[in-house]
């Protein structure tokens, strides 16, 4: 991959998590079980290819909240990659650590940095994170930060897929990473 490649494609990223009503069960932590990469190419200003990655999780389970909510099953995660094998697919086969990334808001983030502290993974992404929730709040001049539906529904772009399905939300936030590149409102890394 050469220096133009990193500075033209973004990974923009959604991941879902175990998940539940309320508090997690005794003995139980919020664990990723999907991983949705969508690559964006900023200088055609497409979406260029996307990407599932399911996870295993080892200290939790599949509630039937977080199915309702995602439509990912236990079966589904149960033939997932482990955590630590899903973050050396993102290095190795998205170019997590050299590509610029981005996600809606920094809760993805956040959980890939726990998740890694928790398990002794190496974190598979490069620092130049962008929140794309704060940039969109900003660029639309909004007081308060938008989910990402209502952000499409502002932008005037619809919701394609699942929401809360990570493949799909991913797809939808590179949308309106594009929305936002149009209106000159991306910022360049």
């Amino acid at each position: 991959m050469n220096g133009t490649d990193t500075d033209r494609l973004l990974n923009v990223v959604d991941i879902e998590a175990t998940c539940w009503p309320g508090s997690p069960p005794p003995g139980s932590v919020s664990e990723i079980i999907e991983i949705g990469l969508t690559v964006v190419d900023l200088s055609t200003a497409e979406r260029v290819a996307r990407h599932r990655i399911m996870v295993r999780p080892v200290r939790s389970d599949v509630s039937t909240f977080c199915t309702e909510l995602t439509g990912i099953t236990q079966q589904e995660v149960n033939r997932g990659l482990p955590f630590g094998e899903a973050c050396r697919v993102l290095a190795a086969e998205h170019a997590s650590g050299a590509r610029p990334w981005a996600s809606w808001g920094d809760y993805d983030r956040l959980q890939f940095t726990r998740q890694c502290g928790a398990t002794r993974t190496p974190y598979p992404f490069g620092r130049r994170h962008t929140n794309a929730k704060a940039v969109f709040t900003e660029v639309h001049g909004l007081r308060k930060r938008p989910g990402m539906a209502q952000a499409l529904t502002i932008a005037g772009l619809p919701l394609e897929g699942r929401h809360h399905r990570g493949e799909d939300d991913a797809w939808n936030i590179a949308a309106l990473v594009l929305h936002l590149a149009k209106r000159d409102g991306w910022p360049r890394s």
